[in-house]
């Protein structure tokens, strides 16, 4: 198809990786006219050929982005239009690739070029399609399940900082999830993060349902604005082809989000917020909104990495990002935050998909935590501390180790058991203000009995011993 395209070499300008061509109005009754988002092949005497896509149609000037950048490429160069947008190759023979912002297998496996491919960057699914959501999407990491619980069709990120172990974590969400294909998107990536996801998924024996796509910081900028796109026409075609509940990961959005300044600066457009284009907003609300439950299909759930420069949440990505998705996970300090974290959905699944307790359990523990940390701000201060604020002092240490540490990893079941053992071991029944029947049935007798014992006791250190 390359030998029958039309050759236009009016190229009037070249700034940094993206050049300018000029075409005739009869340009636009061909088959192969320029459109925004198609591809094209920049011929180059010194440089060969190069891969590069429409970003701009103004008129009859054309401005493209090229993929590996404008060094070697000159005003005598030529452009042919593909008359299609970039492809991603889909079939079950990718399951367990990888493949770089092109599309292409980075991993060494078998060709693909036969296989089939879809189109990228399609609209958003039809309201009428989608169901509600209704299903819960198991981690086995505490702080997820049992208080933010993720569910599927849910679009929601993780906040956090630079020098976190977001990217450790989103691999861990990524092989303990119950889901039945896991598409990762990796965005600005350098070498060590992206071996350390790949050993990661390979280490668990995972990959054969999971499909990479990775954009090292080495790679065109341009990449990195299509890898979400073709991650998610892979997540969408196995979802409603195959009935798959599909999982998408992506890490960082924020990487995302500076690429399309960095383009938007060089196509002269009028920055808004802090640098950012005006339109930040509707370019992550497109690639968020794919996430959908489908009434005749499986499902796509995206968890996403946004990191927050300086730790401010005020910051356009992080803000904009917080209009769009349906609550968001805080990592900070290695942890994640109880307060700070949130779930919109999670009232369409717990007490439905999970067991009667968990709404009491849950709203129980993080009340008595809330109240540790005021325990412990009393204690900083010199504060004489009640027998109770001492009881929420050990409360609130046994809550840290058991359940926000991330490395933690069990069932909701096993999780919502030791709930209830970690309040045994510090309140008596009647202080919990819970449900008396979830307390008659769930309350550990033993460890009230041993509490019963301990009240009559004035042993302290014996107290302490047995709790």
């Amino acid at each position: 198809m390359s030998q029958t395209l039309i050759r236009y070499s009016n190229i009037v300008e070249i700034v940094g990786d993206i050049i300018r061509v000029k075409v005739p109005e009869s340009a636009y009754k061909t088959e192969t006219k320029p459109c925004f988002g198609d591809l094209a092949f920049v011929d180059s005497s010194s440089s060969g050929q190069s891969i590069a896509q429409v970003i701009n149609v103004k008129h009859n000037i054309v401005a493209l982005q090229v993929f590996q950048g404008t060094k070697g490429i000159s005003t005598d160069s030529s452009v042919r239009f593909l008359g299609h947008p970039m492809q991603m190759t889909y079939s079950d023979n990718i399951l367990g690739r990888i493949f770089r912002g092109t599309g292409e297998p980075i991993d060494g496996g078998p060709d693909l070029t036969n296989e089939p491919k879809v189109t990228i960057g399609g609209p958003s699914v039809n309201p009428v399609r989608r169901v509600l959501a209704s299903k819960m999407i198991r981690t086995d990491i505490p702080m997820i399940d049992v208080f933010n619980c993720l569910v599927e069709s849910q679009k929601i990120p993780i906040f956090s900082v630079a020098g976190e172990p977001f990217n450790q974590f989103l691999a861990r969400i990524g092989i303990q999830a119950q889901a039945d294909v896991v598409v990762f998107g990796g965005l600005g990536l350098i070498f060590d993060e992206y071996y350390s996801f790949r050993s990661a998924f390979e280490a668990a024996g995972v990959s054969a349902r999971t499909v990479m796509v990775v954009n090292l910081a080495s790679h065109p900028i341009v990449e990195r604005i299509l890898v979400p796109d073709m991650v998610l026409a892979v997540a969408e075609h196995f979802a409603v082809e195959e009935g798959k509940r599909v999982l998408v990961l992506l890490s960082d959005m924020t990487a995302f989000a500076d690429a399309l300044k960095e383009i938007g600066i060089a196509m002269d457009q009028v920055p808004s917020n802090r640098g950012y284009m005006g339109d930040l907003y509707s370019q992550l609300a497109r690639r968020y909104e794919k996430a959908a439950d489908y009434a005749q299909g499986g499902s796509v759930t995206i968890l996403t990495v946004t990191t927050m420069p300086g730790d401010d949440i005020t910051h356009p990505v992080p803000d904009n990002t917080g209009y769009i998705t349906e609550g968001q996970f805080y990592l900070h300090d290695g942890v994640i935050d109880p307060f700070g974290s949130l779930s919109r959905l999670k009232q369409h699944v717990i007490g439905k998909a999970t067991r009667e307790d968990h709404s009491q359990i849950m709203n129980a523990t993080i009340r008595f935590y809330a109240g540790a940390i005021d325990a412990e701000q009393k204690q900083s201060m010199a504060f004489e501390l009640s027998e109770f604020d001492r009881r929420l002092l050990k409360f609130g240490q046994l809550f840290r180790t058991r359940f926000m540490n991330i490395e933690v990893s069990m069932p909701l079941e096993e999780a919502l058991d030791l709930a209830w053992k970690t309040l045994a071991e510090c309140f008596k029944p009647e202080e919990l203000l819970m449900k008396q029947a979830l307390v008659d049935k769930y309350y550990p007798q033993n460890l009230q009995v041993a509490d019963s014992k301990l009240a009559n006791s004035e042993s302290k250190p014996d107290a302490a011993k047995v709790a």
